[in-house]
């Protein structure tokens, strides 16, 4: 299995801030100069406590006289113990009639300003029309259970995988840690004494339903096994 990076598919800015913000389960809202944090989403995530509002829609005016700035911050990170964890930023920004409370469990209605996530790549802005075509990743809820599970009880899976990497790219390697998953592939952080870089693997065929998971995974290790690439510790 030879890897081509411009063939490589990877979620586009829109699906990842679809997928960080639906299985978020906090973020800091800031507003008036205050900073409120909100944990314990309940599993429905940023969009089920936030309705986003598109500005071109009318609202009534009592609710346009009283709006008030206000954004939510989330981050992603790592769930595997790799170095600078921090996967990436997203800031959702609008408007909202009254100020946003932290500890009411009603949904809020944002006039929806704009989208931004960061990361290692740079920054991206994303449309309100973007964010809800696009689809949350079928793996967003359990990558994070599936990735510990990969690392604590199957550690010898990584050094396979790594036998799907240029071998190039290994030279001076300390350490190999999986650091993402979507339905596209696996990306394995590959870490050296001082800098690190990731290499995405990509699945056979991008999932549709995370019931497919196991079987594309099986598919990587399959091309992993037949590789004639030598095996490297971890």
């Amino acid at each position: 299995m030879r890897l081509h990076r411009a063939s490589i598919q990877q979620p586009t800015p829109a699906e990842r801030v679809r997928s960080i913000i639906t299985a978020a389960h906090s973020m800091t809202v800031v507003t008036d100069g205050r900073h409120q944090e909100v944990y314990s989403l309940d599993g429905t995530g940023v969009l089920g406590r936030v309705h986003l509002h598109d500005p071109a829609e009318p609202m009534e005016e009592p609710d346009r006289a009283s709006r008030v700035p206000v954004r939510l911050e989330l981050t992603d990170i790592s769930p595997t113990p790799v170095r600078d964890r921090l996967r990436a930023r997203v800031t959702l920004s609008g408007l909202v009639a009254g100020g946003y409370r932290a500890d009411s469990a009603d949904s809020t209605c944002m006039e929806f300003g704009q989208a931004v996530i960061e990361d290692a790549a740079g920054r991206a802005y994303v449309t309100l029309e973007q964010l809800q075509e696009a689809r949350c990743d079928p793996m967003a809820p359990c990558e994070a259970g599936m990735l510990t599970h990969l690392v604590d009880d199957h550690p010898d899976l990584v050094p396979l995988l790594l036998r799907l990497v240029e071998p190039g790219l290994k030279s001076g390697l300390v350490r190999a840690l999986p650091v993402a998953m979507d339905r596209y592939g696996i990306t394995l952080r590959l870490e050296r004494a001082t800098t690190h870089r990731d290499v995405r693997l990509p699945f056979p065929t991008p999932l549709t339903d995370i019931d497919q998971a196991g079987l594309q995974f099986h598919a990587l290790l399959t091309a992993a096994r037949r590789s004639s690439h030598p095996r490297l510790p971890a």
